[in-house]
């Protein structure tokens, strides 16, 4: 007579839970460096979406003529300095219109770092309104320590 057994020896369990585990040890490591890179990301994304609602709202300035202190973008106001959107919430956060998953500080400067960020300090970008008449808005990112 033959007994038939069924399930795993415990040599067979203790070699897959090894190969896990050794798996493991290279893959989390990989799995942690994405939160610094989604940072990054995100703050690179940021600095794309002010240049591009810079220009737009110069485009509406230029478009509206005779130097509008305001520009209307998508039926919300945009206060401009020098034809582009001033650096406070009426100015350029009016003109993104979306800034959830970012903390925004400063009235001169405002600067966007990411919320996850567990640096603010190294991980944001800056946006300074245009100077002069025909010079664009400075925009800066910072992600050396994202």
């Amino acid at each position: 007579m033959r007994k038939n057994h069924q399930g795993f020896t415990l040599i067979e369990l203790v070699v897959v839970i090894t190969i896990l585990g050794i798996l493991a040890a290279f893959a989390i490591p990989r799995f942690a460096a994405l939160d610094s890179a989604a940072r990054v990301s995100a703050a690179s994304a940021m600095a794309g979406t002010l240049r591009s609602a810079a220009a737009l709202a110069h485009a509406q300035w230029l478009v509206a003529g005779t130097s509008p202190a305001t520009v209307t973008m998508e039926g919300t106001t945009v206060n401009m300095t020098n034809g582009y959107p001033d650096a406070t919430v009426n100015g350029i956060q009016a003109a993104i219109q979306d800034v959830s998953g970012f903390t925004i500080t400063g009235t001169t400067t405002a600067s966007f770092s990411p919320k996850s960020s567990a640096t603010p300090l190294t991980c944001y970008d800056t946006y300074t309104a245009s100077a002069a008449v025909g010079t664009a808005p400075v925009i800066t990112s910072v992600t050396t320590a994202c």
